[in-house]
């Protein structure tokens, strides 16, 4: 079992939370979160939400169409099944995500302020990440975000098996999770051990994993940290992602202030949705794909 860092926002004027966020991002990839400012009664109404969504009919969950991947509805029968929403941190595209889907005005209302208060959370920790570095001067409030809300129709057939999510990090900067506090199955890559091991779910908290956008960013420093979705219990299991991807122009760099001498530059710059499809295209779900982008 995995014994994550937990950062606490509340105490974030305390030095010692830099140095365990800056710690826990160098070493695992990822850190529970909390005090984060989303009161445990919108977590909840939020889940509620989310199981309402997912209870629409077939075809009226189809209305889920995006012009990029990811930003629509996907099915993998009869296990996954998850709702995409492209870009996250605008009212407008929440709005419009709701009124396709006919969703309740309570809904709504719950799952725009959701929208509001996450995005809100992950450009927080974006800066945090930054400052802790010594970077003063980055923007995340423009980077691209999207939504995607998760079903695991987890059977008796799939218990014990490896049927959720398959090993992967994700392409992106930062992941802001939701866990669904009443099942587990979460698994991520112990860099001591070389092994998976299972991260419980912390009621209240939220998780931060980074991906492969980090490590490219912060020049080699942090972890993109590999996880898969294992199936622990035969109910079904909801999660709640908000990834951050990359700057609105889609172009990744390493900032200038993480280059010198003893820190030389380790990626060349690169366009994010081209990176996305060589994961794709190549089959390359845990990271492979950054050694193309390699000095």
């Amino acid at each position: 079992m995995a014994t994550l860092p937990v950062i606490d926002l509340a105490e974030f004027c305390n030095q010692n939370q830099t140095k365990n966020i800056l710690e826990a991002s160098r070493y695992w990839g990822c850190f529970r979160l909390i005090n984060h400012g989303i009161p445990g009664c919108l977590l909840s109404k939020m889940k509620a939400a989310v199981k309402a969504l997912f209870d629409l009919p077939d075809d009226v969950k189809r209305r889920n169409v995006g012009d990029i991947v990811d930003a629509g509805y996907r099915s993998r029968p009869p296990l996954y099944e998850a709702f995409g929403l492209y870009d996250a941190s605008s009212q407008t595209d929440v709005d419009a995500f709701c009124s396709l889907l006919d969703a309740p005005i309570h809904a709504r209302g719950t799952i725009k302020t959701y929208a509001q208060k996450s995005h809100e959370v992950i450009v927080n920790i974006a800066t945090k990440l930054a400052e802790s570095m010594g970077l003063k001067d980055q923007n995340f409030s423009e980077w691209q975000c999207i939504f995607r809300l998760i079903k695991y129709s987890f059977n008796q057939d799939s218990v014990g098996s490896n049927s959720g999510v398959q090993t992967h990090s994700d392409a992106g900067f930062l992941t802001l999770l939701q866990e669904d506090e009443c099942v587990g199955g979460l698994e991520i890559l112990d860099p001591g051990s070389d092994s998976y091991v299972e991260v419980n779910p912390l009621p209240g908290s939220l998780l931060v994993l980074l991906g492969d956008v980090a490590k490219v960013w912060s020049n080699g420093l942090f972890r993109n940290v590999k996880h898969r979705v294992e199936c622990k219990t035969a109910i079904p299991r909801f999660t709640i992602a908000l990834f951050m991807w990359a700057p609105k122009d889609d172009k990744v760099e390493v900032p200038a202030g993480l280059i010198d001498s003893n820190h030389p530059l380790m990626y060349r710059s690169f366009i994010f949705n081209e990176y996305r499809k060589l994961r794709l295209s190549g089959g390359m779900r845990a990271g492979e794909a950054l050694s193309h982008l390699l000095m």
